[in-house]
């Protein structure tokens, strides 16, 4: 059995596309599954008057409803809402998709603030780099501070002023920007703690640099949904000019919805196409009023975009066939079979599909300058560290040659008291005092 299927206007993307001398889209691939379902073969045709149904004050109908009511169609396969009108002219199948009005707005009028927006200019990754590279920083000095001569020329009678904890003043200064004291003396230490100022230095005028742009940007002014959306006169919003939509918050009682459709009339701020409303939605300043899945493929296409939570006036689409066809229950278990092994959620997601992530707007943001300041950071510290080593090297080789002993043997014994003799006599004296 071969039927005539008429499918919506071929710019209508993602439900038909033209492919070439192909069609495809997220309607096609549906119509492909439910006739391997139920063993049919189609052929694919246009709607002559590139529009999907409207009935005339005389009754008539015309696009793609027309064309089933006059027999011209076996199917109508398309995003047609499922309408009581539509359905007393029509048979009409189980939905396979459900949608509903939804807001399209630009995605930093939509993110609510928080009490941790003063980490928003850097992300999670780049906080955690900046704690360990503090903390290398730390242990860094430390480490030179005892391996440098120059910095602990007698380590049997003289006191390290650099322990861990003075350490971590000295870096957490320079994170402040105070320089607090004593600094290192040895070329080592100063390496270091040049490259930490350094380092310090752009990372603050990058975290303020974007704290500020950040704060300019934002409007403070948070929409979430409807409610929100009405008892403000700061954004413009609209939706299609003889739209469904238009008609659901025209006859709606609801006094939110009410104001919504009076403030757009008052104004006259509606589009006649869906580009029209999504543009608008990206040039900032307002909120586009539309159905929840196509506001979704907006979301898909622009990262900068975002389609509020709030959905409201539930519909579904359906396929249409004559009254009385013996097709329409049987696509109707089909359809139902298809959602219930996740066939339909495939295929949604498929066409919906999106190349942004969630923190795409931080990361856009994201200073990438850091990068190469964490490499010369990184350089800088195993700088200082090869020097500290260097220069008691050098050390070690002199007083060998004096005390006539093995340059490795005198290395060996300097490290000792540096490290562990050191840790031994701080304990003896604790015990003295004690």
């Amino acid at each position: 059995m071969e039927l005539a299927v008429i499918t919506a206007i071929p710019t209508q993307e993602p439900y038909t596309m033209h492919k070439g001398s192909q069609m495809e889209g997220y309607c096609m691939d549906l119509l492909s599954e439910l006739s391997k379902k139920l063993g049919f073969k189609y052929k694919v045709h246009l709607v002559k008057d590139s529009s999907y149904g409207r009935q005339d004050e005389n009754g008539n109908w015309n696009g793609m409803i027309g064309e089933v009511v006059r027999g011209e169609a076996d199917l109508a396969i398309a995003p047609l809402t499922l309408t009581a009108a539509r359905e007393k002219a029509v048979e009409m199948t189980k939905p396979f998709m459900q949608t509903g009005i939804s807001i399209l707005l630009r995605r930093d009028i939509s993110e609510t603030t928080g009490f941790f927006d003063f980490l928003s200019p850097f992300s999670t990754h780049t906080w955690v780099g900046i704690l360990v590279a503090y903390l290398a920083t730390t242990v860094c000095i430390f480490i030179v501070a005892r391996l440098s001569p120059c910095e602990w020329s007698q380590p049997q009678s003289e006191e390290n002023g650099f322990t861990i904890l003075h350490s971590l003043w000295v870096t957490a200064g320079a994170l402040t920007l105070q320089g607090a004291g004593p600094h290192p003396k040895a070329l080592s230490g100063r390496v270091i703690l040049c490259c930490w100022w350094l380092f310090v230095l752009v990372l603050l005028a990058c975290y303020f640099s974007n704290f500020s742009s950040s704060q300019s940007s934002d409007t403070h002014l948070v929409v979430k949904g409807f409610e929100e959306l009405a008892n403000q006169e700061m954004i413009e919003y609209g939706c299609l000019a003889g739209s469904s939509t238009l008609a659901f918050f025209k006859n709606s009682n609801n006094p939110v919805y009410r104001r919504i459709y009076e403030n757009m009339e008052r104004k006259k701020s509606y589009v006649s196409t869906m580009d029209e409303g999504v543009r608008r939605a990206r040039e900032g300043n307002f909120a586009f009023i539309g159905e929840s899945v196509s506001l979704d493929l907006a979301e898909a296409r622009y990262c900068e975009l975002v389609r509020a939570h709030e959905v409201v006036g539930m519909r579904g689409y359906s396929i249409a066939a004559p009254i009385g066809s013996p097709m329409i229950k049987n696509l109707s278990v089909a359809i139902l079979q298809l959602s219930e092994a996740g066939e339909l959620s495939y295929m949604r997601s498929k066409w919906w599909a999106t190349g942004c992530h969630a923190d795409a707007s931080k990361a856009s943001t994201e200073p990438h300058g850091l990068k190469g300041m964490f490499l010369l950071l990184a350089l800088g510290l195993g700088l200082g560290v090869l020097l500290a080593v260097l220069e008691l090297t050098s050390k070690s080789r002199s007083n060998a040659g004096d005390q006539r002993k093995a340059c490795c043997t005198v290395l060996a014994g300097e490290l000792r008291q540096r490290f562990w003799n050191s840790k031994q006599e701080v304990a003896d004296k604790d015990k003295d005092k004690a």
